[in-house]
């Protein structure tokens, strides 16, 4: 979505709350990926919050900083785009050709964008034939603010790069977690700083986006308020002992467990609307990414609350990972889902 320019090599830059991450790929004979380069460094959520002159001067420097000490080589790049600012839904559309589709499209996106259709940056990709709507067919709509991807674009070609694409969060995230070959839909969920992108795949195409205002720093506030600890420790406690009823007496469960519940009724929710508009398609398995995917336990509790089958994810499923490279990623590679998959979109 939202292609600018076709380029060839190029390498993709995910900005997140809390993490630089970057990466480049190369794909292989075998259609599977090689990793040319990455790189990965903390930052201070408050840093890429901060929009003043300064603030973005100094992010824009740890982001030089990230590229120029990974493998990477080209200028050109791939940017993701915060689902909290962008809308993605499926629409319903007459069946007509490609041709016709791309001269009565523009003329009813209107009627669900968000925004004035003037002030708004939108893309679309058809789906093919609806599967509950007679004589009609699918199309995945993206937008956001041109203001928001205008000053994206202009942020970082400042710093001598040229974007040549830019992506929603929750459509890049899909192609590196997603399995080969199933039949059934997924439910793809990356839990992130202060929110979850969650994304229900059929047919290797997104059938269902949404954002669900749950993320770690949640778990960590309903950790800090009930054990009266601090924001690190209570952190700490989240990642290293997760949802086990032997550790510190199951403590860390308890007060969180509100807040969990919470989490996955927003993913029940989004199970039972798919299912309502595909009734014919089962949902085969859950799979978590981000911080979900570093909870210990996260994922016998949400297949427990759901009776559904519930998987960590691997975004480097496909990807040939060099010696040199695996102690790296070892402990961050599960947040890497959004930056992975946007390294691999085509380039055509």
């Amino acid at each position: 979505m939202f292609n600018i320019k076709g380029v060839g090599e190029f390498f993709s830059l995910d900005v997140g709350t809390n993490a630089i991450r970057v990466i480049q790929l190369d794909k292989g004979n075998d259609g599977n990926w090689n990793l040319v380069g990455f790189g990965y460094t903390p930052v201070d959520s408050r840093l890429t919050a901060n929009d003043s002159e300064e603030g973005r001067r100094r992010l824009g420097e740890v982001i030089a900083t990230v590229v120029g000490q990974s493998d990477i080589k080209t200028k050109n790049v791939a940017i993701s785009l915060s689902s909290q600012k962008t809308f993605t839904t499926i629409i319903d559309v007459p069946t007509q050709d490609a041709k016709e589709l791309q001269k009565t499209i523009k003329y009813q996106i209107d009627q669900y964008v968000p925004m004035s259709i003037e002030d708004a940056k939108v893309d679309w990709a058809s789906l093919g034939q609806s599967m509950h709507k007679k004589d009609s067919q699918e199309v995945l709509l993206a937008s956001t603010a041109k203001n928001y991807s205008e000053d994206r674009l202009e942020f970082i070609e400042g710093l001598g790069f040229n974007v040549i694409a830019a992506e929603p969060d929750s459509l890049a995230m899909t192609r590196s977690l997603l399995p080969k070959g199933v039949n059934d839909g997924r439910v793809l969920i990356d839990l992130g700083e202060n929110s979850t992108d969650l994304s229900v795949v059929y047919g290797d195409a997104p059938r269902l986006v949404r954002t669900i205002p749950v993320g770690l720093s949640s778990l960590v506030k309903a950790a800090v308020q009930n054990l009266n600890i601090k924001d690190d420790q209570a952190r700490q406690f989240i990642l290293k002992f997760g949802l086990a009823q032997d550790k510190l007496e199951g403590q860390v469960f308890r007060a969180i467990e509100t807040t969990l519940e919470s989490f996955v009724q927003e993913i029940v929710k989004s199970i039972k609307f798919f299912s309502t508009r595909y009734p014919d398609v089962a949902i085969g398995g859950v799979i978590l990414s981000g911080y979900a995917g570093m909870v210990p336990h996260l994922t016998e509790y949400v297949s427990s609350k759901t009776g559904i089958s519930t998987v960590s994810g691997d975004p480097f499923q496909y990807v040939t990972v060099p010696a040199k490279y695996q102690q790296q990623l070892s402990g961050v590679a599960s947040e890497f889902a959004v930056a992975v998959g946007l390294a691999q979109r085509s380039i055509k």
